[in-house]
């Protein structure tokens, strides 16, 4: 099975086929429809993905000749925007399979895309190991991509909202990348630096280049050589800033502030925000070829609210990490405590958890963390009002049940025969508490 890609815009063709390579999917690219004319119905393309808009013919004169000259076109996949939704529609009409509008997130496009073809997602590549990120299905599942995109990838987005990890996970993608630990992680936040100041930071400076500058000075582009550099709230970036990284993106070279000479850089770019770049392209705030370009991959990491299984695990981590730094103040929680914990919604997400628990390990003189010592008395009520009012005695103890055995899980590398080991009962009551608990089996290894 092969992609047919026409697209004639250069930096989106670009990231769509790095993309299409990542995914193991063999493609063609054209640049012109007329191009396209001569390959298509000379090969057997599972899918073709056109842009409406070409220089030669429009997508949808594409569309009717390979009709009316073939007597039948392959699944047709048209990219649009805003203003040609109505001639999609119109072509949806004439047989064609879908469309999708700019800008759009590639990761609806290979969605898209495998719907249309047979294309198998990648095989998994846990197979069992102790996670990193978190044992809750979504966080399993940004995990078991990482090595890949660590192996073939150097452009990567992760959204998320503030105080979801976002930067963990870029710090993760880099280890993997560099197992020795023998290149630079540089992160830059963009919003906290002056359009002034981020230049320099980025770009680095030469001697007298302007008041102060009374040495030269390596960016972060320099700093991050065979690295990664990791730009945070890149959509606080301002415009002109933007088409400034964007060339450097493209030709992988820079010129420092004040300076002439040219100096090539080679890093892995991950860029994080926790704003929609789509609407801020729409709004004109954020360069749809800029988007393109650092979109090649999209790591959407969920709030915490969204994968609650993770909370005990995260509070397990937070404890043990301040036990180790203080081991005469060593804390663990209460049955009631974890519940209180897995109840909360955390607007402020894994860095709120951590600052919670670090809080009521300082403020607790009891080895046994409470309710109490994590929430004031106004959260601890609402907290009890909705326990009482739709938590009964038997789903509480599930999820006592529930968050014990994930723990010994993980305590056990998600390995089937130590942990029921462990826990007292055999293999197959193992599984039967898992499938009863709503608890993700695909990681487990077979041994």
């Amino acid at each position: 099975m092969k992609i047919c890609l026409v697209e004639d815009d250069q930096i989106m063709g670009e990231s769509l086929c790095d993309r299409f390579a990542l995914e193991g999917m063999a493609y063609d690219w054209c640049q012109t429809a007329t191009e396209a004319l001569t390959r298509i119905g000379g090969k057997d393309y599972g899918v073709v993905v056109s842009d409406i808009r070409l220089p030669d013919l429009s997508g949808e004169d594409l569309f009717s000749r390979i009709l009316a000259r073939e007597g039948y076109v392959p699944p047709f996949l048209f990219i649009t925007g805003y203003g040609a939704v109505d001639r999609a529609v119109h072509l949806l009409k004439l047989g064609a399979s879908d469309y999708i509008t700019k800008p759009f997130d590639i990761e609806l496009l290979i969605e898209k895309i495998r719907t249309l073809t047979r294309f198998p997602p990648q095989p998994s590549r846990l197979a069992g190991a102790a996670p990193k990120l978190g044992i809750s299905p979504a966080m399993r599942r940004i995990e078991e991509m990482l090595p890949r995109i660590a192996e073939h990838a150097n452009s990567i987005l992760i959204t998320g909202e503030s105080g979801v990890g976002k930067e963990r996970v870029a710090q993760l993608l880099h280890a993997l990348g560099d197992p020795e630990n023998a290149k630079a992680f540089v992160p830059v936040n963009c919003a906290a630096l002056s359009e002034s100041l981020l230049e320099a930071e980025l770009f680095g400076y030469e001697k007298g280049s302007f008041t102060g500058a009374a040495r030269a000075k390596k960016g972060v582009f320099e700093q991050a050589e065979g690295g990664t550099l990791f730009l945070d709230e890149i959509g606080e970036m301002p415009l002109a800033m933007q088409v400034k990284l964007l060339r450097a993106l493209q030709e992988r070279k820079i010129v420092r502030v004040g300076g002439e000479r040219t100096i090539a850089v080679d890093f892995r770019l991950v860029c994080a925000t926790n704003r929609d770049l789509q609407e801020l392209v729409v709004a004109g705030s954020f360069r749809e070829d800029l988007f393109y370009r650092i979109n090649l991959i999209h790591l959407r990491i969920p709030a915490l609210r969204e994968r609650r299984d993770d909370i005990p695990w995260l509070a397990r981590i937070f404890l043990a990490e301040h036990a180790r730094a203080h081991p005469a103040n060593a804390k663990r929680l209460s049955v009631a405590a974890e519940a209180a914990l897995a109840a909360h919604d955390w607007p402020g997400n894994v860095r709120e958890l951590q600052h919670c628990l670090e809080r009521a390990c300082i403020l607790s003189d009891r080895p046994v963390l409470d309710r109490s010592d994590l929430f004031d008395d106004r959260a601890q009520e609402r907290a009890a009002s909705a326990d009482a009012g739709a938590i009964s005695l038997n789903d509480y103890l599930q999820r006592c049940e529930r968050h014990y055995i994930l723990e010994v899980l993980d305590q056990q590398g998600w390995q089937m025969n130590r942990t029921a080991i462990a826990l007292g009962i055999s293999r197959k009551n193992l599984w039967e508490k898992m499938r009863r608990l709503g608890i993700a089996s695909e990681h487990m290894q077979n041994s």
